[in-house]
Order: structure tokens, then C-alpha cells, then sequence
């Protein structure tokens, strides 16, 4: 767990923002997007564990949740 915790609460009106949010109440997690905006290749992005998400600059809606995933954790 790199975050060192299993859920962080942030805001967010995109999920490019919400990723912000998270880099910066988890220092650990800098580096999930890349310089060209996109997210880092080693990570996989879920909203509500439902659907994968490509788009940084989707919106997210009051209550949805991001599910950040290693892509090497897989099993």
C-alpha cells in the first residue's frame, strides 16, 4: 500500500484534479500522471470498481469513487 492508508478522501471535479489531490496528500503516489497529462502506464483506474477510465478529464460526480490499482498487482 503506498499510499500508506486504504482510502484518502479528496476533492475533485475531474478525476485529473481528484489525481492531484491524491499525489498530494500522498507523497509516495507522486508520479501517477506522466508529463504528457496521461496516467502513468504501472497504474490501473476504476470508478466505483465498475468502469476502467482512460479520460483524466472526465467529470466526476458527487460520490463516485476512484479505485487506483497497480498494474502489477494483479493475481
Amino acid at each position: 500500500m503506498r499510499a500508506g492508508r486504504g482510502e484518502v478522501v479528496v476533492p475533485g471535479a475531474t478525476v485529473r484534479a481528484a489525481l492531484q489531490g491524491l499525489e498530494a496528500a500522498c507523497p509516495p503516489l507522486a508520479g501517477l500522471m506522466l508529463p504528457s497529462g496521461r496516467l502513468a502506464p504501472h497504474y490501473l483506474l476504476s470508478i466505483d470498481g465498475c468502469r476502467f477510465v482512460d479520460d483524466l478529464d472526465q467529470p466526476l460526480r458527487p460520490g463516485e469513487r476512484l479505485v487506483l490499482l497497480s498494474a502489477d498487482a494483479g493475481g
